[in-house]
This record gives structure tokens, C-alpha cells and sequence, in this order.
């Protein structure tokens, strides 16, 4: 009886012993980075090649006396100080491939533009993407740094490929 009584009072008192104290878990905080800087940085950038509309082409150029298309994506990111190949065939490989449902202002649009290839030498700026009416600023070789629609018959046959650098 004396061992039982023992073992009650010691089940009792370790039974007591429980802490006061709950345990909470904190959640995990995540912090992701903003989805407003890509938007904001394309926003700069398309407003910067902007100043350009009008500028005549030139080969290899990058300035307001001439620019060609490479010429106006590389100078437009350099703004933000992004720093991108200077020629379309590099462009073309370079940051992520897009479905051309999903481009968004400042992603670059790629073409083949001469005839029987489909071999890119062609690229612009995403400025406008809406459901069906894609627009994009450019540098063509007859008209300079101009504004363009993807559903023009040209620039829809000869669309190749879109890309996300941002």
C-alpha cells in the first residue's frame, strides 16, 4: 500500500510540473520583391527610346544623329542601367522566352524580316500590350525610330519571338 501511494503522489506531482508558458509559432514571414520595379524600370525605359522617335537610321548607330533597331533596345536599357548585348543576335538569346500572351511593356519582340528566313534581325520594345493589340517601338531601316503594331500584316508574319529581360 506505502508503494502505491508513493507512485500516486509521484504521478501527481510530475503531472503538476507542466509549464505555465504556451508555445506559439510565428509564421514565416516571405519577402518578395516587388512587382511595381520591373514596371516601373520598363516605364523609364520606354519613355527614354521615346525621345528617339523620328531619328533616322543608321547602321550601328546609337545616338539622335542615327540609330538602328540593336542600337535603340541597348541605349533604351543603359538608361536604367541595364546592361544588354548590342547586337539583335545576341538579344535574341539573351533573358527569358515569353508566349507572346503573356509579353508586358518592355519585353522585346523579335523578326525575320528578310525574305525566305526566319532567321532573327529585327527587334523592339514592347510599349502598349493589351488583350489582341500589341504595340512596339523600334528602328526601321525606310522610316527610323517609329511606333508599330504587332497585328500589322508585316511585323505579324515576320514575328519570331518574344523575350523578358526585366
Amino acid at each position: 500500500m506505502k508503494k502505491f501511494l508513493l507512485i500516486l503522489l509521484l504521478m501527481a506531482g510530475f503531472s503538476g510540473c507542466k509549464s505555465s508558458k504556451s508555445v506559439t509559432k510565428k509564421p514565416k514571414v516571405v519577402v518578395k520583391k516587388p512587382e511595381t520595379e520591373p514596371l516601373y524600370k520598363a516605364e523609364n525605359i520606354i519613355d527614354y527610346a521615346k525621345k528617339f522617335e523620328g531619328t533616322r537610321y543608321k547602321y550601328g548607330g546609337t545616338t539622335k544623329k542615327g540609330m538602328d533597331c540593336s542600337g535603340l533596345i541597348y541605349t533604351a536599357f543603359k538608361s536604367e542601367a541595364i546592361s544588354l548585348p548590342r547586337t539583335t543576335k545576341a538579344l535574341a538569346i539573351t533573358g527569358d522566352w515569353i508566349d507572346l500572351k503573356e509579353v508586358k511593356k518592355g519585353d522585346l519582340l523579335f523578326f525575320a524580316t528578310k525574305k525566305n528566313s526566319r532567321k532573327v534581325n529585327h527587334v523592339g520594345i514592347v510599349t502598349t500590350s493589351e488583350v489582341g493589340r500589341v504595340e512596339f517601338i523600334h528602328s526601321t531601316t525606310s522610316n527610323g525610330v517609329i511606333t508599330s503594331e504587332l497585328s500589322e500584316r508585316y511585323w505579324y508574319y515576320a514575328f519570331v519571338q518574344a523575350r523578358r529581360v526585366l
